[in-house]
């Protein structure tokens, strides 16, 4: 498992993009082992994400049962989380990023930490609101989530907003598909009312 000076390292360097500190790179080892132990924050990240799954389906009807609910979103986050990671292997093969492929990785895997504890707040707060005013949480917290994103790939690939722009586009359009499959499978419909 990762340690607390692990945790608190990357959660400082996730931080630190935020602040567009340009030592935050610094905080990631550019190494195979660091991108790889920086996929076990998925561990961390999962009881966060299942609070998060309660307050969606607080308000949904679901044509499928409470195993097939757990097997989908359990495949669906695990192929959250490699998805990208494999895309962009070959991404950066090709535009010759390969000596940055960890670095960008691992950080872009730490930054699910603080983000993840974001949306525990908001996003439940969001769900109580008013509609227009859960609404523009909602953008908020996805706004800044995609800020973040740009942060980490423009600090750390060195790229212009517009390949970080394109890159945004290539992690989540993916990840939007295999929401909508998800949600087609188990039969995800609002509630009349909600």
């Amino acid at each position: 498992m990762l340690s607390a000076g692990e945790i608190a390292r990357g959660v400082q360097g996730a931080l630190g993009f935020l602040r567009r500190d340009p030592r935050a790179l610094f905080q990631f080892d550019n190494t195979a082992e660091a991108c790889l132990r920086s996929f076990r924050v998925m561990v961390l990240v999962a009881p966060l994400q299942a609070i998060l799954l309660m307050v969606r389906y607080s308000d949904v009807s679901v044509a499928a049962d409470g195993m097939e609910i757990f097997v989908a979103e359990t495949l669906s986050y695990v192929v959250e989380w490699l998805l990208f990671p494999v895309v962009f292997y070959e991404i950066a093969r090709r535009r010759g990023w390969i000596d940055r492929y960890p670095r960008y990785i691992g950080a872009l895997n730490w930054i699910s930490l603080p983000g993840m504890l974001l949306a525990v707040v908001f996003v439940p707060l969001a769900h109580l609101a008013p509609p227009a005013i859960g609404s523009l949480v909602t953008i908020g917290l996805q706004g800044l989530f995609f800020y973040w994103f740009l942060m980490v790939t423009r600090q750390i690939l060195e790229t212009d907003w517009l390949i970080s722009a394109m890159l945004l586009i290539v992690s989540w359009v993916p990840l939007t598909f295999v929401s909508f499959l998800v949600a087609r499978y188990l039969g995800i419909t609002a509630m009349v009312g909600a």
